[in-house]
């Protein structure tokens, strides 16, 4: 993390906006919301590493986390700091995609239910895009991507090397039929070049500025993956 530091220091600090979800809820009522170790893991990398990091949500103040992501006494330890932001994050309608240097979308299935329905993200993603910046996202993240489109009018996933969390994974967690869509399947019907890894193992894919990560365990591999790409 001092080599990250020095590295920024000799340029300039990036800025980094990091999208959550503000669904809470699946349609039957069960609680959902961020995972939190998508969240946390590079959230602390990104602020270890000397990054400037907005938090921002569709709704903004309070963003759910889902309590299946709760982790262990010391990983809770290490997640302390970085929970702060998430009760009290910024409205996406006040952001301005120009005051930053790249996006990361962490996962949950709350994006699921928000992020890859809201315009507003969609255009705000897309800003990051077109200019060229890095897009970044882990597990479920991914969906926050499937109304975003290329300055042709084409899915910004077609065409790209992509991965996100699996139809088998999906499958293993019992969720398989309470998710509005497969986030695997929709990325391969927008043109996405989707692969996969073994379940529940890291697995991240770059393809130009786009980085994704498969699951839960691919965040801190995401998170070096973007510091890698704002050192350049």
């Amino acid at each position: 993390m001092v080599t990250a530091r020095v590295a920024f220091a000799q340029t300039s600090t990036p800025r980094v906006l990091i999208l959550v979800t503000s669904a809470d809820r699946f349609p039957d009522g069960r609680q959902t919301g961020a995972w939190l170790e998508e969240f946390a893991t590079p959230y602390n990398a990104l602020v270890h590493a000397g990054a400037k990091v907005m938090v921002t949500s569709p709704k903004g103040g309070s963003s759910p986390i889902d309590p299946h992501s709760i982790g262990t006494l010391e990983q809770e330890a290490a997640w302390k700091d970085a929970r702060q932001p998430l009760s009290s994050t910024v409205p996406l309608a006040s952001i301005h995609p120009a005051d930053y240097d790249a996006i990361f979308i962490p996962g949950g299935h709350g994006p699921l239910f928000d992020l890859a329905t809201d315009p507003a993200v969609a255009v705000t993603i897309a800003a990051f895009a077109r200019s060229g910046k890095p897009v970044a996202s882990v597990c479920h993240g991914p969906a926050a991507l499937v109304g975003v489109t290329s300055a042709d009018g084409k899915p910004f996933v077609s065409g790209k090397r992509i991965t996100a969390f699996s139809d088998s994974e999906e499958k293993a967690v019992g969720l398989s039929a309470a998710v509005p869509f497969s986030v695997q399947q929709k990325l391969i019907a927008l043109g996405g070049k989707y692969s996969q890894g073994p379940d529940f193992k890291s697995y991240a894919v770059v393809d130009g500025t786009l980085i994704t990560g498969q699951n839960p365990a691919s965040s801190e591999r995401v998170a070096e993956l973007l510091l890698q790409m704002l050192r350049r």
